[in-house]
């Protein structure tokens, strides 16, 4: 069986890590490396993808700038979203030939990795037609029956990934105990009509993001079907983690 190589980065900020996820992604594309996934938190940031509209960034630079905010213009598919502590990152770098090399088949896997992590907090969840993500019921968060039957849809979770020549980057955010309030500078994902929530908004409990963090790399790798080696480098500065990474990714476990 092949091996997913997990890396738990704990907080980091924006920048530095779209520049570590762009030089693994072309490793990936090269073949010198085998598939891989980042997990992690951001430090406050407001990203933009291929699909944003202008509008949907509610703040000015120099406001955000004045907060500490970042922002930053990537190239993902979606629109405007942001990034906190208390939010998990996945980034899965992975090759999707020969027979997962289905876009909406690898977004329907980030969805189902998200449900696993918030279902053992009690919550039901699922999808909303035409809205790409993981949505819940704020009145009863235990319950999911469809968008018909949500009586307050809320999104927990969205999903932004590039894909090229099958090789993936990018992935979702879950917001586990996400200070919501700065989802008000923002229209998230270019949706104004249901709100945003998270683990701890519709259940009053705090999950740290490592312990999301293993609980997804455990749900990918199931999903995809491999083993899972899992490796923490918080006490990595941001100018090791590449080599760091490299090295082992690049290494012959079942890859």
């Amino acid at each position: 069986m092949k091996t997913l190589r997990a890396y738990f980065l704990g907080r980091r900020p924006y920048g530095t890590t779209f520049a570590l996820m762009e030089g693994l992604f072309e490793a990936r594309q090269a073949g010198e490396i085998g598939d891989v996934v980042l997990l992690l938190e951001h430090e406050p940031v407001i990203t933009t993808g291929r699909g944003a509209k202008a509008e949907h960034v509610l703040a000015s630079r120099e406001f955000l700038e004045a907060r500490g905010i970042e922002f930053h213009d990537t190239r993902r598919g979606g629109d405007v979203t942001v990034h906190a502590p208390g939010q998990l990152i996945c980034y899965p770098i992975l090759d999707l030939k020969p027979d997962r090399a289905d876009v909406r088949a690898y977004v329907q896997t980030l969805t189902r990795v998200m449900q696993s992590v918030v279902a053992p907090f009690g919550i039901a969840s699922g999808t909303i037609p035409n809205m790409i993500g993981l949505w819940a019921d704020q009145a009863r968060p235990s319950v999911w029956e469809g968008p018909e039957q949500a009586e307050v849809p809320v999104k927990l979770g969205a999903i932004g990934v590039r894909i090229s020549r099958w090789v993936t980057s990018h992935g979702f955010a879950l917001n586990l105990s996400t200070d919501l309030s700065i989802f008000s500078l923002i229209v998230p994902c270019g949706i104004s009509e249901y709100g945003v929530a998270s683990v701890t908004s519709l259940t009053g409990r705090a999950p740290t993001v490592h312990e999301g963090a293993s609980m997804a790399a455990h749900g990918l790798a199931r999903e995809l079907e491999r083993d899972l080696k899992w490796t923490e480098l918080t006490s990595l500065g941001e100018g090791e983690l590449d080599s760091a990474i490299r090295k082992e990714a690049a290494s012959p476990i079942g890859a």
